[in-house]
């Protein structure tokens, strides 16, 4: 059953009563939850443990979570995690992702192309300002615009001041704006890394299942002035196993969260956004599917972003059947029916009421705009975009710069532009086929704009045609494009170029109406968190937006069709696991750790899972004990857990971790590196 506690907090908006559910949270930084920590589990947090905390974690660009772990810079995080980076090592005569890496010295760690590591430094609260940069009587498009430019304006001087990496992010819905400054971590080498047959042991059948059996975890080093780096703060090494009931600690970053949605937008959720996203992802799967059956080399390149697209394939679908079940939307429903109730028996709070029907009514405008796209997913075609906003914006002041183009954000921009990471015409050419395809079903064979792009020729023979004839694979053609900047890209003859400038103009309105949008609801959101907090009082914690936040929980099982799941595994069950699906390929685990099995104490402990209340983004972060040691590694969630996008539950959901000491006994006995295992923590 749900626990149900009832706290005091003095939260991020004010101190009222509020109602938690279980371990319920994913808490900034600067605003901890002491008092519950306290009160539910006799925990005292204190400021030097917290600060400890967030210097050891880091945040991939890539999309994940990950920790130091020892005073000369390595780094843990999934395997999934930096898989990214793995598919762009490899090659046709070394597939790290079939047969892992282990760097036997400093010397043969593998430098990644274009991995940033962001490493959280301070937290600025700059509500007030931006605030006062926008009118009271602006119009959503005026508002818009005013924002855009205090927020430009705030991340440019912190960086000229500081150097690091600034960004402005909006929480509680637009209530609220802290400026998060990061140190960068740009060259970032591999260490070691299992075969994807012990990381994704069990496949997509096991994927968001318990229990698991997974070595889903991965070594780095960040390197400063072309030397490991001096770190003072990371994580100790536990090398205890966790019992039951034990209190542990998640540092990462979460990705999005819509726990502040209304039922309305919820209902947007179910009926339109998630069923298009699963059509599109199931498109693509067939799609990277059967470029795989080309043979060993086309199923190589392809198997990364085959293996994305499969686990985002699961786990909306997972989403959507939470949010299909009745109960779900009861109990949302039964909350807003008594928070409106409340509002509109306080005259102060009545008028914010609005708030809600301003929601509703732009779910229909979100669903009319859901086909309206003409970004073309490839990486070249991303490449070439990208370089043409960026040649546009760069004439334009700062502050009036479409966001990812301003000049706090340009390093990182360049870094991702100028990546040597290998881009293959077959793989290319089939995806951008497939999307102009898509652009015909949307806009019509008709349409102008596709008339124009097609030039006379079908999908497959005009993707063929601009992949082989353009340049943009070509690193130093992008940096001569860049430097040379609008003249030069004008003056391009580039196919890839130029299909990206007739798209353009289509893409700037489309995003334009779509920022309308989305400042209109930011607005009603900050009026919604206003009235929720003046009833209810905050959660204690903002929706997840992929920056760094503490979450805790609980060792702990779960209760599953009338069975108990226990809540550790250990590698004999792993064995055992694969003995029981003996001739199912993705149940195979790899010969050496066969070799390794006399070697192994097979009662060491290898994955658990926990009530922390975690969500995608949260791959790869690390989990801590009491003492701040290093215990385990984020690296999914159960089935039960999908729905935490928007209502958390610890009655059955539960966060997957790999733990510490099978990460150690793996590294020193089966992939025999002592001394790397050795170092771990030190």
């Amino acid at each position: 059953m749900t626990t149900t506690v009832m706290l005091t907090l003095s939260g991020a908006l004010g101190g009222t009563a509020v109602t938690l559910y279980g371990d319920e949270g994913m808490y900034l930084f600067n605003d901890l939850p002491k008092e519950t920590l306290k009160s539910r589990h006799d925990f005292e947090i204190t400021q030097a443990w917290a600060d400890h905390l967030r210097l050891s974690s880091v945040r991939f660009n890539s999309g994940g979570s990950g920790s130091f772990v020892s005073s000369d810079g390595l780094v843990l995080t999934n395997h999934h995690v930096a898989s990214d980076t793995l598919h762009k090592l490899s090659t046709p005569e070394r597939n790290l992702i079939d047969d892992g890496f282990t760097a036997r010295s400093i010397d043969e760690e593998l430098k990644a192309p274009d991995l940033e590591l962001n490493q959280l430094h301070s937290i600025e609260n700059v509500t007030d300002r931006v605030n006062a940069a926008v009118e009271d009587d602006a119009d959503p498009e005026t508002a818009f615009k005013q924002r855009r430019a205090i927020i430009a304006t705030i991340e440019n001087e912190s960086f000229e001041s500081t150097g690091f990496r600034s960004d402005v992010i909006t929480l509680f819905g637009g209530a609220q704006y802290h400026l998060y400054r990061y140190k960068k971590y740009t060259d970032v080498r591999l260490v070691w890394a299992p075969e994807t047959a012990a990381a994704f042991f069990g496949g997509d059948a096991d994927n968001f299942e318990y229990p698991r059996y997974n070595l889903d975890a991965t070594l780095m080093r960040v390197y400063e002035d072309g030397k490991p780096a001096k770190l003072e703060h990371f994580l100790a090494w536990n090398d205890q196993p966790l019992q039951g009931g034990e209190l542990v600690f998640v540092s990462g970053n979460p990705g999005r969260t819509q726990r502040i949605y209304t039922v309305d937008a919820l209902r947007y959720l179910r009926d339109n956004r998630l069923p298009y996203v699963l059509d599109y992802l199931r498109r693509k799967e067939i799609l990277m599917q059967q470029f795989s059956l080309n043979g060993a080399e086309a199923k190589r390149r392809g198997r990364d972003e085959l293996f994305g697209i499969q686990n985002a394939r699961k786990a909306y679908t997972g989403m959507l059947a939470g949010l299909q079940n009745p109960q779900t939307f009861a109990a949302k429903k039964g909350r807003e029916d008594k928070l409106l109730a409340a509002i509109a028996d306080d005259a102060s709070l009545a008028p914010l009421a609005d708030a809600w029907q301003d929601v509703a009514k732009l779910q229909k405008e979100k669903a009319e705009m859901l086909d309206q796209s003409v970004n073309l997913r490839s990486s070249l075609f991303s490449l070439a975009m990208n370089t043409v906003l960026l040649a546009e914006e760069d004439t334009k002041p700062n502050e009036q710069r479409l966001s990812e183009f301003t000049d706090a954000g340009r390093e990182s921009l360049l870094q991702r532009l100028l990546s040597t990471a290998p881009i293959y015409d077959d793989l290319e050419t089939i995806k951008l086929a497939d999307e102009l395809s898509r652009l015909i079903e949307v806009r019509g064979a008709d349409d102008d704009l596709v008339v124009e792009i097609l030039a006379g020729k079908g999908p497959r023979e005009r993707a063929a045609e601009i992949v082989a004839g353009t340049r943009m694979d070509e690193v130093p053609y992008r940096k001569e494009l860049v430097d040379g900047g609008r003249a030069v890209v004008l003056q391009s003859d580039d196919p890839m170029i130029q299909l990206t400038r007739w798209l353009e103009p289509e893409y700037r309105r489309i995003r334009e109406i779509n920022e309308k949008i989305d400042e209109r609801e930011r607005q009603a959101y900050a009026k919604i968190t206003e009235a929720t907090t003046a009833v209810e009082g905050t959660g204690g914690y903002p929706d997840a937006t992929f920056t760094l936040r503490l979450a805790f929980g609980t060792v702990k099982g779960y209760d599953e069709d009338g069975k108990w799941i226990e809540p550790t595994t250990d590698f004999a069950g792993a064995f055992t696991h694969a003995a029981d699906h003996e001739g199912q390929e993705d149940f195979d685990l790899p010969s050496r750790w066969y070799d390794a099995k006399d070697r192994l104490d097979l009662s060491t402990q290898l994955n658990f899972v926990c009530t922390a209340d975690i969500i995608g983004g949260n791959s790869g972060s690390p989990v801590v004990d009491r003492d701040g040691k290093l215990v385990g590694l984020i690296f999914d969630g159960n089935i039960q857990s999908l729905t935490a996008d928007y209502l958390y539950s610890d009655e059955q959901a539960r966060a997957v971790s790999v733990s510490a000491v099978g990460i150690r006994e793996a590294i020193e006995k089966i992939y025999q590196a002592p001394d790397l295992a050795k170092s771990l923590g030190q």
